[in-house]
């Protein structure tokens, strides 16, 4: 299936210092990004908590574009302009539409930069493909993928969303917004919460509080559709039992999130 993400928006990133002013406030390795490539990224706080996610294009001249969930884009390119100062960078909307494909349409398509599940993911011009966000968010989450829905602004710790583990950070890139306080949770392994993928065994209403066996409070629910959907857990509970509102909560270990997951499930 091919779709445009009509949720998504595109910034274009230009000038002669697009990516070395990128290259100091993401958690990616922009400069490192080759032309035609992709890279999930984040800007952060300086406190290390996730404002935007998004993923970078890089185009064969200067541009960089980024594309972003369309809701916060306006807001994503009026904190890159508090930032620009001098530096011989634009920063504008673009016409580009966001396209993904999963299945048999996605093979020989630029890969989502996240996770192989996930399918293709690139740039193009509108009326290519028709409107699917409702469609690729169920495939994501069968995937199991967190997406901007469940990391929100200024709410999550930038390695607590699985940036880490979904390839959305470089710990040798050198210094970002944000940068020492992900570097220091990474370097002592001290990521107690995360974004996770579960199942759900009925319908938890409105209900969003998951709880364990004690009834004792060990996360949130966030998106979540079909009996699927993403956590936000505190990893040693993960094993549960755990249940939100009446509905019985299953971990599933994808292959992403298992680096964080084995030692919990094997103890």
């Amino acid at each position: 299936m091919i779709v445009t993400l009509e949720d998504r928006a595109v910034l274009r990133i230009g000038g002669a210092d697009a990516a070395a002013f990128l290259q100091g406030l993401l958690t990616q390795d922009v400069e490192a990004l080759a032309p035609g490539g992709s890279a999930y990224a984040g800007l952060l706080s300086p406190q290390g908590k996730a404002l935007f996610d998004m993923i970078l294009f890089r185009e064969a001249g200067e541009a960089i574009l980024i594309d972003v969930a369309a809701a916060r884009a306006e807001a994503l390119a009026k904190r890159l302009t508090m930032y620009r100062l001098r530096k011989a960078v634009t920063i504008a909307p673009d016409a580009a539409v966001v396209l993904a494909a999963w299945g048999n349409d996605a093979e020989g398509r630029p890969a989502d930069p996240r996770a192989a599940d996930l399918g293709a993911r690139w740039l193009g011009a509108a009326g290519q493909a028709p409107a699917g966000a409702e469609a690729w968010a169920r495939h994501r989450l069968d995937a199991g993928i967190p997406d901007s829905a469940d990391i929100g602004s200024d709410d999550l710790l930038w390695l607590e969303t699985g940036a880490d583990l979904l390839h959305g950070v470089s710990f040798t890139k050198g210094c970002y917004v944000g940068q020492e306080n992900t570097a220091r949770m990474h370097h002592r392994d001290k990521v107690r919460r995360r974004l996770l993928p579960v199942a759900l065994g009925g319908d938890p209403g409105e209900a969003t509080a998951i709880v364990d066996a004690a009834g004792r409070s060990i996360g949130t629910l966030r998106s979540h559709a079909d009996g699927l959907g993403i956590a936000y857990l505190r990893v040693e509970a993960a094993a549960g039992p755990l249940a939100c509102g009446c509905a019985p909560v299953t971990v599933r270990r994808k292959a992403w999130a298992e680096p964080a997951l084995a030692e919990i499930f094997s103890a």
